[in-house]
């Protein structure tokens, strides 16, 4: 039964935010949305998903308890095990937000340089490189987080 909640903690979110993304940018190429008020739209929906996750989290690994250990183990593993995921979280979600402004900063200067030099392409493939790298450290720590967890 735990295992259920752990996957739809994993895909129910990132479901629900790829919806509502592909709706919005849906419209604004429409041009029946603004770009500021898709922006704040899908900042809102990152939000309560964000939320809801964290409840999520809180409450299935607040459930799995075992029974040897006394109330007051319990409480401060579930309350570590709740930090921990919630850090795990934080992490490769801002890295990623941090990843995705490095990379849309540096793309279109990469692709305008390769288009008027096609003898930088290299050099410049590195920087779009360097911003996801960012966002593959995230991850990474994520990983080591969750493997201290367990």
């Amino acid at each position: 039964m735990n295992t259920v909640f752990q996957i739809l903690l994993a895909l129910v979110p990132a479901a629900i935010l790829l919806g509502v993304t592909a709706i919005v940018s849906s419209k604004v190429s429409a041009g029946k949305m603004g770009v500021k008020k898709s922006f704040a739209m899908n900042l809102a929906t990152f939000a309560v998903i964000l939320l809801v996750s964290c409840v999520m989290a809180i409450t299935v690994f607040a459930a799995d308890s075992t029974v040897a250990m006394t109330a007051a183990e319990r409480a401060a593993s579930n309350q570590s095990m709740g930090m921990g995921l919630l850090a795990a979280a934080l992490v490769t979600g801002l890295a990623g937000i941090g990843g995705g402004i490095a990379v849309a900063a540096g793309a279109p200067a990469a692709i305008a340089a390769a288009s008027e030099d096609p003898k930088s392409f290299g050099k410049s493939l590195i920087f779009v490189a360097l911003g996801e790298s960012i966002a593959l450290y995230g991850v990474v720590i994520s990983i080591l987080i969750l493997n201290k967890l367990v």
